[in-house]
């Protein structure tokens, strides 16, 4: 059931974020003010509609099963013709048809029974079955000399929890005795021992660090954060429509027509799925956040416009579609000043931001975190060095595509994330994707050093590409918001509009990227994804290729 109530719009909060591992252009000519009216997502004259074929097609929960079986069946002969070794298996974790039947299979692999990490890879398949290119995220020879380790699983547990009590988490213990894998991520695959150690971070955040141990030498390879968290902020949409369920007397925050997605009430707590919200007449929340609804509102009404999102704009239907809802999660912990997804509850949690005032509830919140479910459950970006930023940016770039796509007149899409917060105290925003060098501490534009900065910040480099792409270089205005972006060059990037950019940037992160992918394999990515919706002649293709090039992508 849906119901219509009144909310009005407040608030503020934090927002970091990171995901698991293995398991994103201006007008040529200016108005004589130096703005131009800019319309959001509008493409240039010429421009060319996507190439319906290349697009992927919308598929119903038994089709995208029947998909997987098939998938499923064959992968031994899949890894045959492909050359791997014989201690080699692919496992079967997405597929992605188009409308043309050409279908995407993203694999992961095994060796000699280990998961090897690092070694995901996807077959390209025209609609007849043969393969047209295969995408590795590793072009090494998974090979080790034996699966028998030097060092004890203890020995590696024992370094895994010093490392994250050294970056303050409490109760740090391992969650599980280590796991041998085969790391092959970065340089000669080896193998090693992933251990997962939980407790909770310095910020009140649950700890799930992931440890890379060499299990020759003992020695860190890797680390990576599998609680996926961030910064943003949480504002009222007004008068929205919610997804509820009737239940007993009452109503439920459930939304049968979007999976089942929930929203619960964690009454503070830091554990646990948390209480059901019911409510006696179906109209939701007073507007003002001591009144634990009002969160919970904020919260369900994002989740269920980003699921719309995803499902209208690129025919996903659900986070990892399969058309099952997530749940989102309110009022965790006192003061918490963050929100964060996690992979092992398939969930979104939000804290009620300083002083339980301000609840990081906010519909680019949402949109950002659901982000990171979508990303894990294709891609899987490592959330390290540009893999990470690229990991961060995709979240953004999404969660700036939903809030412009939700048309909602209380929150008019812009590209500053974070912009209702005043994170800073002086109204500003927490970032910038037209000049992402305004914050103090994001890339405008690709080094050789982007990879070293925290992944919040390297994903400047991306957001900055999405803009160009979108919105092109130079000054406008967009919905009231005066842009100013530059390139790294000093060209001049004329934007194919942002209607265009999503789908070039979804269809690249669904098909063409991988765990290990870089600021440059992305470029290779998007630039196939463009050939494939618009092709290689055309001014979107080109587009993409000049935004690179704006941000020292080339």
């Amino acid at each position: 059931m849906r119901k219509t109530f009144s909310m009005p719009i407040s608030s503020a909060g934090k927002r970091r974020s990171a995901i698991a591992a293995g398991t994103a252009v201006a007008a040529a000519a200016l108005l004589a003010s130096g703005l131009t009216a800019g319309t959001a997502g509008a493409a240039p004259a010429g421009g060319a509609s996507a190439t319906s074929g290349a697009q992927a097609a919308v598929l119903t929960a038994s089709a995208r099963a029947a998909l997987l079986r098939e998938a499923n069946a064959t992968t031994a002969d899949t890894a045959t013709s492909l050359g791997l070794g014989a201690k080699e298996k692919l496992v079967v974790k997405d597929v992605i048809k188009d409308a043309d039947g050409t279908t995407h299979t993203r694999y992961d692999r095994t060796y000699d029974g280990l998961p090897v990490l690092g070694g995901d890879l996807i077959v390209h398949r025209a609609k007849g079955g043969d393969v047209r290119s295969v995408t590795k995220a590793t072009k090494a020879t998974v090979k080790v000399a034996s699966t028998t380790a030097g060092i004890a699983p203890s020995a590696a547990a024992k370094a895994a929890v010093k490392l994250a009590k050294a970056d303050d988490t409490t109760q740090a213990a391992a969650d599980q005795a280590p796991r041998k894998v085969i790391w092959a991520a970065t340089g000669k695959p080896v193998l090693a021992y992933e251990t997962v150690v939980g407790g909770v971070q310095k910020d009140g955040t649950p700890n799930q660090l992931h440890v890379i141990t060499d299990a020759a030498t003992g020695e860190k390879l890797y680390e990576y954060q599998a609680i996926k968290n961030g910064k943003g902020e949480s504002e009222y949409s007004g008068s929205v429509e919610l997804g509820t369920s009737k239940e007993g007397d009452g109503y439920t925050l459930t939304d049968a027509d979007r999976g089942g997605h929930r929203t619960t009430n964690l009454e503070n707590k830091e554990d646990g799925e948390g209480a059901a919200f019911t409510d006696d007449d179906d109209n939701w929340g007073t507007g003002k956040p001591d009144d634990p609804q009002t969160a919970a509102v904020d919260a369900h009404y994002g989740a269920a416009v980003t699921w719309d999102y995803y499902k209208k704009v690129h025919g996903r239907d659900g986070i990892a579609g399969d058309g099952k809802g997530a749940y989102s999660r309110v009022h965790y912990g006192d003061s918490y000043v963050n929100a964060f997804w996690d992979d092992s509850c398939f969930c979104m949690t939000y804290g009620d931001g300083e002083g339980n005032k301000a609840p990081l509830t906010a519909l680019d919140v949402a949109a950002h975190e659901m982000s990171h479910g979508v990303t894990s459950a294709t891609a899987g970006l490592e959330y390290s060095g540009e893999s990470g930023g690229l990991n961060e940016a995709t979240s953004d770039i999404f969660g700036t595509a939903v809030e412009f796509n939700a048309d909602n007149a209380t929150d008019v899409g812009d590209y500053l994330i974070g912009e209702k917060i005043d994170i800073n105290g002086d109204g500003t925003p927490l970032r910038y994707m037209d000049k992402p060098s305004k914050d103090g501490q994001s890339a405008d534009e690709w080094s050789d050093s982007v990879g070293d900065l925290d992944v919040h910040y390297s994903s400047g480099v991306a957001n900055h590409f999405f803009y160009l792409l979108s919105e092109g270089s130079g000054a406008k205005e967009i919905n009231g918001v005066k842009y100013d972006s530059p390139t790294s060059d000093g060209s001049t990037v004329e934007g194919i509009g942002r209607d265009k950019a999503e789908k070039i940037w979804y269809k690249a992160l669904t098909t063409y990227f991988t765990s290990n992918t870089d600021y440059h394999a992305a470029r290779e990515g998007t630039l196939k994804a463009a050939e494939d919706l618009y092709g290689a002649d055309s001014a979107e293709y080109k587009g993409v290729d000049a935004a690179w090039a704006g941000v020292n992508v080339k």
